[in-house]
């Protein structure tokens, strides 16, 4: 549905965008993963053909950016991570209007506007101000009009930038369901762990790049390497680790927030033999686990070396 090949957009000497090549396929939710300035905002209106790149080709439903914009414009809903509206208008007008725009006309406008609302859990604010919503509620009437006119694709910029943990959840499940629904979607995000929960893929740019790309579960498996085992005991961890550190299945001992950390050596998937010496010790153990690494790990040890050092 969404493909890439060396897309790169350039200001001068500045590469905001740099060789990126990369390939949705239909049904996917895709986080698109970076800091402010990595390169998202400029690949999404890149793909919404509102900017041209400096050189490389993009395709959306099959189509070229270069060739077809407009049959891309139509396939499209695309929302920016700011966007105005109407503040003299009711919800149900400000859709209405937009719905005219994209050439519903006649009794199906009003329909089109209503199941927007009924898709973004909004039908209750129908006949309200725009501007007496919420920044939730406005984000939610900014995804209900990208809705229109039943978009296959939809690029969404920060799209819970600014939102309160309630109005997030909301959208995280509001995403879900669209990707229920069929919709591809690439939706961007600098908030790091949101997106591992509801994306089937995601992304990491950083400074125009490409870092990574797979889903959840891989980028997971790059990052962790050798198994690493959390071992918390009743007293201080310090003979823990000095027994622990003896043991042939170990490679790594650290200590860490009064746990120990074991990395095993290479080839030992089962640890039960440190847990067997610690009491044989007398240590009494409290946990023992698999030390977990989330996204946000992920995404840190990804751009190791890719970002400048603060001065």
């Amino acid at each position: 549905m969404i493909e890439t090949i060396d897309l790169t957009k350039k200001y001068g000497d500045f590469f905001a965008l740099d060789s990126l090549t990369l390939k949705l396929e239909r049904g996917d939710l895709f986080g698109f993963i970076g800091p402010n300035g990595a390169g998202k905002t400029t690949t999404i209106r890149i793909l919404s053909t509102l900017l041209s790149p400096s050189w490389g080709e993009a395709y959306v439903c099959g189509q070229s950016i270069y060739t077809n914009p407009r049959e891309i414009r139509r396939l499209i809903g695309y929302m920016p991570d700011i966007f105005g509206v109407y503040d003299d208008m009711r919800v149900i007008e400000y859709l209405e209007f937009f719905a005219s725009a994209y050439r519903i006309d006649g009794p199906a406008r009003r329909q089109v506007a209503e199941r927007a609302l009924e898709t973004v859990d909004l039908a209750f604010k129908r006949d309200e101000l725009v501007t007496s919503l919420s920044r939730g509620m406005t984000q939610r009437l900014g995804l209900a009009r990208v809705l229109l006119h039943d978009p296959q694709v939809l690029l969404l910029d920060e799209p819970a930038s600014g939102l309160d943990p309630r109005a997030r959840i909301e959208m995280r499940v509001l995403l879900k369901r669209l990707q229920d629904l069929g919709k591809t979607i690439l939706v961007s995000s600098h908030i790091l762990p949101e997106l591992a929960d509801i994306c089937n893929r995601v992304g990491i740019i950083e400074h125009g790049r490409l870092l990574a790309c797979g889903n959840v579960k891989e980028l997971l498996d790059r990052v962790r390497g050798r198994p690493v085992v959390r071992f918390v005991v009743a007293g201080p961890p310090g003979r823990a680790a000095e027994i622990l550190a003896g043991c042939p299945e170990a490679r790594d001992v650290a200590v860490r927030d009064d746990a120990v950390l074991v990395s095993l050596a290479d080839g030992v998937t089962d640890h039960s033999p440190l847990a067997a010496r610690l009491v044989a010790d007398g240590q009494r153990l409290l946990e023992m686990k698999f030390e977990e690494v989330n996204l946000e790990t992920a995404f840190l040890e990804l751009t190791r070396g890719n970002h400048p050092m603060p001065g």
